[in-house]
């Protein structure tokens, strides 16, 4: 009989956002009168349409694939080139920052990217994550062998955990002991909370004389409003040595059911042997890229090429607008309500204290039986969000405005 990979064993029931379908199916079956006035506000799902420029640019790259002296069949794992350079040239370039196009890797989603990055990096390594955090990061680091067992919080053995909270603005303190791989995201899923240039400042200079590599996830820097906030860590002096970055075109462009994403890995970037040489991380992801991955479809690929047109960047525009409009309006709501609220100012999660005595899955189930809004419990994303719960701005501004409503009477 084969053997398994036991590590999966120490994974928690259920990842966050199938038990939260498992409950709002089971509440929808009991009650199915109100499961036609059920509003979904919890996993971060898009809700409006592809912008026109990149239905436009799938249509004709369909048409190409029609015709035998236009088809594509494999292409480069890496992505094609035509993407990379518009990424590098739009994304980095045009903000005074030295991305090539060969340092951009495309991929299905940076989902994927933060969990297989692990294949990379070896056994031992000294790893951090801010709590609360985006499930992902944990888990994977379980299935990969780098922890120990949970305990009662969920807390495994062998990471290091960052704590967030209103205190430190969601984003952790400079740790005193190294680190061999820190987790960043910012803005933050699920806080809604944007670190400063001066935070950054602080970690790359700690990651540079540490030798720490940051995972630093800016899968939501489209909807950072305030100029003053950097929207990549490459912004920050040094970080090409310390730093690789994750991308995605799901919340900007509307692609999360297309799948289409980016990492970003500077060929300065250097981890080691056992032995203690040191050794570029760029060319490890390209092998294993190329090994697992066969690459994102040409059609989607120009599609997110796009993008990155006059027209695509204005309806990108339109759409960071829409969602955080929402934001906007959720936020009001929850307050007015008497709540404590956080973020949804430059990202779209609106993250909210739950009232005095009832915690996050009560707040759920609350909402879902009482209001019938789905939300996320901040438990779900470790113990420190535990006493929160996250809404997500991507809906339709009808069904916000109706949520703001059934917030409103909930709290009478």
């Amino acid at each position: 009989m084969a053997l398994i990979n036991e590590n999966f064993l120490k994974l928690k029931a259920g990842y966050l956002f199938p038990e939260i379908a498992r409950r709002v199916k089971a509440f929808t079956d009991e009650n199915p009168a109100a499961a036609q006035r059920l509003i979904r506000c919890g996993i971060g799902d898009v809700t409006e349409a592809l912008p026109e420029a990149v239905r436009g640019a799938m249509h004709k790259a369909v048409d190409e694939m029609g015709d035998r002296g236009t088809f594509k069949g494999y292409g480069p794992e890496q992505g094609y080139e035509f993407l990379r350079k518009a990424i590098a040239e739009h994304d980095f370039q045009a903000r005074g920052m030295t991305i090539q196009a060969d340092e951009v890797f495309i991929s299905d989603g940076s989902k994927c990217d933060t969990g297989n990055i692990l294949d990379i990096f070896g056994r031992g390594n000294k790893i951090a994550i801010t709590d609360p955090v985006y499930p992902v990061y944990v888990d994977t680091n379980v299935m990969n062998g780098n922890t120990g067992e949970a305990d009662e919080s969920g807390a495994y053995a062998g990471l290091t955990y960052l704590k967030c909270t209103p205190a430190n603005g969601f984003v952790p303190e400079i740790p005193v002991e190294r680190l061999d791989l820190v987790y960043l995201c910012y803005p933050n899923n699920p806080t809604g909370a944007v670190a400063t240039r001066e935070q950054l400042e602080a970690w790359v200079a700690y990651a540079l004389k540490n030798d720490t590599i940051i995972l630093y996830d800016a899968a939501y820097e489209a909807f950072i409003r305030d100029p003053k906030l950097p929207r990549s860590i490459f912004e920050i002096d040094g970080a090409r040595d310390c730093a690789m970055e994750f991308r995605s075109f799901s919340k900007n462009g509307g692609f999360t059911g297309m799948r289409c994403a980016f990492v970003v890995i500077p060929k300065t970037l250097m981890g080691r042997t056992t032995a203690g040489a040191r050794q570029p991380v760029h060319p490890l992801w390209s092998r294993r890229h190329s090994t697992k991955f066969n690459g994102a479809s040409y059609i989607v690929q120009k599609g997110a090429e796009a993008l990155y047109s006059d027209e695509g960047r204005s309806q990108v525009k339109a759409l960071v607008e829409h969602y955080m409009g929402n934001a906007a309006l959720l936020v009001k709501a929850c307050r007015d309500a008497g709540l404590a609220v956080y973020g949804g100012e430059n990202a779209p999660y609106v993250w909210v204290q739950c009232p005095a005595g009832i915690s996050s899955w009560q707040m759920f189930d609350k909402m879902l039986n009482e209001a019938n809004v789905v939300i996320t419990p901040g438990s779900g994303f470790g113990s420190a969000g535990e006493g929160y719960f996250r809404i997500s701005a991507f809906n339709s501004r009808a069904n916000v405005e109706e949520v703001c409503k059934r917030i409103k009477a909930l709290a009478k």
